[in-house]
Parts: C-alpha cells; structure tokens; sequence
C-alpha cells in the first residue's frame, strides 16, 4: 500500500510578489524538510539562472532568505496524497492546498508559477480564472523530466520579471 506523505508548510514573506508551486514534496525533500532537497533536481540551479543569483552554492537557509528579498515565495499545491515513491504519476487520493487563498494572503501577489504539469493541471483547477494573476507553466525541474537544462532555463527565464532585483 501507498503511504500518505504530508507537504510542507508555505515559505514566503507577506510582501511576496511571485509563488512556485510545486506538486508535492519528494521523498528527499520530505525527509529533510527542505524544498527541492534531492540532489538531481534542477529547482536551484533553474530558479538561480532566472534570477541571477547563484543559488545552488548556497546553504538552504540563505536560498531563503534570498528569495524573501526578491519576494519569491514557495508552496505546491498538494497538501498530502498516497504515493509510493516520488514520482507525480504515482500521487493518489490528494488533499490540495488551499493556492486560491494566495491572492487574499499576499496583497501583492503578481504571478504564480507552476512547476511542472501536474502542478499547473492541478493549480488551474483550484484556480479556477485567477483574475488579475499571471498564471505561468514551467517544465518541470525535476530530473524525470529530460528536457535539456537549457530548454527548462529559457522557459524559466520568464519568473525574472515578477522579482525584485
């Protein structure tokens, strides 16, 4: 039997401007309690080259405390589900996160960005029209998805726009 897994918790300050959403934390990340903690995802190095900031070369906190100062926040948009392994294909019976209280909880939210398709297909969901945000589907920064990295980088270049510099 699949065993329920349980995401994290929302990481933004209140003046965040652009959200990634996830689908759900992998098993890596879950252990260690750290967005994007399996070594082969591409999430920092991605998000880095969009900002220009070296991401990936620094301790867990700073990346945080470095998208707070480019008001970047980060959530997914499954709360929990049954899932054996880390793989998308493989979440069931989800619980999903309230996304559509974003708009009401950060004032001077712009934009959300999907990381990936399962999270984009379930955020449009929850979504529903957004009115007044930027809705933006990324390719995945997962290594399952082999798209080469400089494809995903000119896709995710878009998120520099809604970031503070």
């Amino acid at each position: 039997m699949d065993s329920i897994k349980v995401g994290m918790p929302p990481i933004a300050r209140g003046d965040a401007r652009l959200f990634i959403l996830g689908s759900l934390p992998g098993d890596a990340s879950l252990s260690a309690q750290r967005y994007y903690a399996h070594p082969t995802n591409q999430f920092w190095r991605l998000l880095g080259q969009a900002i220009g900031e070296d991401l990936q070369a620094m301790p867990y906190d700073e990346r945080l405390q470095r998208l707070a100062e480019r008001r970047i926040g980060l959530w997914d948009v499954i709360a929990s589900a049954a899932r054996r392994g880390s793989l998308d294909q493989s979440i069931r019976r989800a619980a999903h996160n309230r996304v559509e209280q974003l708009r009401n909880d950060f004032p001077e939210l712009r934009a959300l960005a999907f990381n990936g398709s399962t999270a984009a297909a379930v955020g449009r969901r929850l979504l529903g029209a957004a009115e007044g945000l930027t809705l933006i589907e990324l390719p995945s920064s997962s290594a399952a998805n082999t798209r080469p990295f400089a494809q995903k980088a000119e896709a995710w270049s878009v998120l520099a726009q809604f970031v503070d510099s």
